[in-house]
């Protein structure tokens, strides 16, 4: 198995080639956009919009093109306000503010890359008059520690009603550690027609992510206290502390085509001239659509570890092969989806939209085969194996749903989902979620108070009802995970003032536990959380900060940090009236509590009660520019690292996160 170095020679090969390449096509974009410039030309705006999963309902979008807290983006842990992570950037992570975190989804493997990895919720559509580009370009943290980012976005009609269009993003870091480089490289085509009578909403995306694993450092004090481990000397080479695994690594690979397509039925509403009563324009009112989806998933895991020696050492049981790993698991899901809906608006006396569907969705899995069960000459120093089922299995499950939803009118807005599983393994599923919202006016700005909550009666991932792999084995006969959420949101924009408080319960919440194995709690657990987001201008100084506080009434299960605080301090100007600048500084913080340990194996993220994390400052120093349609910014990511903020800056347990490094980057937006 020499494929982990072939690997590592080639990234690096690919590190300058690709360097050279990003910065030759953006010296090309920015010499257009200068000419461009000088053009003046007078087209309607583009816009942009997501849609819903499985019937595309429209929800609008803002097309991407601000230089505020533009740096931030590229820092690791501001994913969220407390994000547990491995410490790379594009590296596994886990949200910590519980209402953020996803539920566990049917592949779980993909759960810690969920920040890197393009999805159809988050794809936005584009209609732009003009070809549409947006490329950028950043880099930092030196040669032995590079992170580099390249992403391009093109979109273009065919004409008023038709739009296609494609993306690339592509990851390259090495990190600030031995064993620690990931290589993640997304991509994704798509296309659009707006018709009167037809629409049609098409994805295909595919992204593949290679990260390396080191299970982290083998001696947290190289960070926290080095003097005491090397003889008294203070200076630390990052990429010298040793870590538990050097040889390993894991890749997530997934395909998704999208095609949503709606047929409307209505009638045209014709406008005529007041004086001569002649027809000078007509509308197509649509009443009725009928909607049919194909959406089909493709997923595979795989884990290779080359290192024989560590691999006995660090995972606890072998069950297949003591001389290293090389394993994969993979993952289909086909849904089709037919639905009928009445359209929002198309009569006074109809106020809302209402939607109903049926789903048919066949999920198969693919398990690495037992090669020792009935093998006369397997070894015998293998750990007996927990079950001895076969390695494929599938399962088909039918689907009702339906939606109702208003978005019009300026008072009242809802949006009401609801689907029932009827057989199969998604028999007694019941998901319910919604959401409601008002607005009124308030000393001449707008106030909005929103209320929202669900209930969820899920399934299992088939993953977490068997599995089996060279170290970690299990069959569970978990009851359904059911969640109840109710909360409120009131946002005051003339004052800054955001508040969102939420209650939820959990009863038979499924996590990994301290041996890094599914596990069910059946008793309830209770998660109070509220969040004040509070926003300061004064000129040209801003001060915007966000506090999370939450709660769990069992810690031993769902450990959570009860304090989180970001703030970002920071000057905003313009010079010479086309420069348009941010600078600042901004700080992350979170309060001590037993972090999740993170499992190479699985890429899960597993409880543990030995180590505490938090109570540390990670600080950066950035400044943020625009000039026309051209982004850029400088950065110090961990600017406050020896200074103040204390050194155990560990996200999770033997995962440090990086020191100090300088960042920059570059964004060119062709949009109208």
């Amino acid at each position: 198995m020499n494929n982990l170095s072939y690997l590592c020679r080639k990234m690096n090969a690919e590190t300058k080639r690709h360097r050279i390449l990003t910065m030759a096509v953006l010296f090309c974009l920015l010499l257009t956009l200068s000419a461009q410039a000088k053009q003046a030309q007078v087209i309607e705006p583009s816009y942009s919009w997501t849609m819903s999963d499985p019937l595309g309902q429209h929800y609008p979008s803002d097309i991407d093109t601000t230089h505020i807290d533009y740096a931030q983006r590229f820092v690791p842990t501001n994913q969220s306000i407390a994000w547990a992570t491995t410490g790379n950037y594009g590296a596994p992570g886990q949200d910590q503010i519980f209402f953020d975190r996803p539920v566990m989804s049917e592949f779980f493997f993909e759960d810690a890359q969920s920040a890197w990895i393009p999805t159809i919720e988050d794809h936005q559509f584009f209609n732009s008059r003009i070809p549409m580009t947006m490329v950028s370009y950043t880099t930092g943290g030196g040669q032995q520690a590079t992170q580099d980012r390249t992403s391009a976005l093109f979109s273009g009609n065919i004409n008023r009603k038709s739009a296609v269009g494609g993306a690339i993003d592509y990851i390259y870091s090495k990190g600030s550690y031995d064993a620690q480089a990931d290589k993640d490289f997304s991509w994704k085509l798509f296309g659009s027609h707006m018709g009167d009578r037809y629409e049609f909403q098409g994805v295909f995306l595919n992204y593949n992510l290679l990260n390396k694993e080191n299970g982290g450092i083998t001696d947290d004090r190289y960070i926290t206290n080095p003097a005491e481990v090397q003889g008294g000397d203070t200076r630390v080479d990052n990429k010298s502390i040793p870590v538990n695994l050097s040889a390993a690594h894991s890749k997530l690979v997934g395909t998704q085509i999208f095609l949503n397509n709606r047929f409307k039925v209505g009638y045209y509403k014709y406008e005529r001239d007041s004086i001569t009563d002649t027809i000078i324009g007509k509308t197509y009112v649509p009443v009725t659509s009928f909607i049919y989806t194909f959406d089909f998933k493709r997923n595979r895991h795989r884990f290779i570890n080359q290192n024989a020696s560590q691999d006995e050492t660090f995972f606890e049981n072998t069950y297949l092969g003591k001389g290293g790993t090389d394993e994969a698991t993979t993952y289909y899901c086909l849904r089709n989806t037919v639905g009928v809906s009445m359209l929002e608006g198309f009569s006074k006396r109809v106020k809302f939209g209402f939607s109903a569907y049926a789903t048919h969705e066949m999920r198969k899995y693919k398990l690495i085969a037992d090669t020792v069960t009935g093998n006369p000459n397997a070894s015998d120093d293998l750990t007996p194996m927990p079950f001895t089922s076969g390695s494929d299995y599938t399962d088909h499950t039918i689907y009702v749903g339906g939606n109702l939803i208003k978005q019009q009118g300026s008072l009242l807005h809802y949006d009401v989902s609801a689907e029932f599983g009827l057989t199969g393994g998604g028999k007694g599923e019941i998901d319910v979620e919604g959401e409601v919202s008002t607005n009124f006016k308030l000393w001449k700005d707008t106030v909005t108070v929103r209320g929202y909550g669900f209930f969820k009666n899920i399934s299992n991932s088939g993953f977490i009802d068997m599995y089996r792999s060279n170290h970690y084995m299990w069959e569970n006969d978990f009851d359904y995970d059911t969640r109840f959420r109710v909360g409120g949101e009131i946002d005051v924009p003339f004052s800054g003032t955001n508040i969102n408080v939420g209650y939820e319960t959990l009863k038979n919440y499924i996590y990994f536990g301290e041996d890094a194995l599914p596990a069910q709690c059946k008793s309830p657990i209770h998660v109070l959380s509220a969040t004040l987001c509070q926003n300061f201008h004064f000129g040209p100084l801003g001060w915007d900060n966000k506090l999370t506080y939450q709660t769990s009434s069992n810690e031993t299960v769902l450990s959570l940090p009860k304090f989180a605080i970001y703030s970002n301090l920071y000057f905003r100007f313009t010079i010479a009236k086309v420069l348009h600048v941010q600078i600042g500084v901004d700080c992350n913080y979170y309060t001590k509590y037993y972090a999740p340990n993170y499992n190479p194996a699985t890429m899960t993220f597993y409880n543990q009660r030995e180590v505490k994390c938090g109570n540390f400052a990670y600080m950066s120093a950035y400044a943020n520019f625009k000039l026309k349609k051209a982004r850029f910014f400088v950065m110090y990511q961990h600017a406050n690292k020896g200074l103040f903020g204390g050194m155990n800056y560990f996200s999770m347990p033997h995962y440090p996160l990086n020191p100090g490094r300088f960042q920059l980057g570059v964004s060119v937006d062709f949009v109208n």
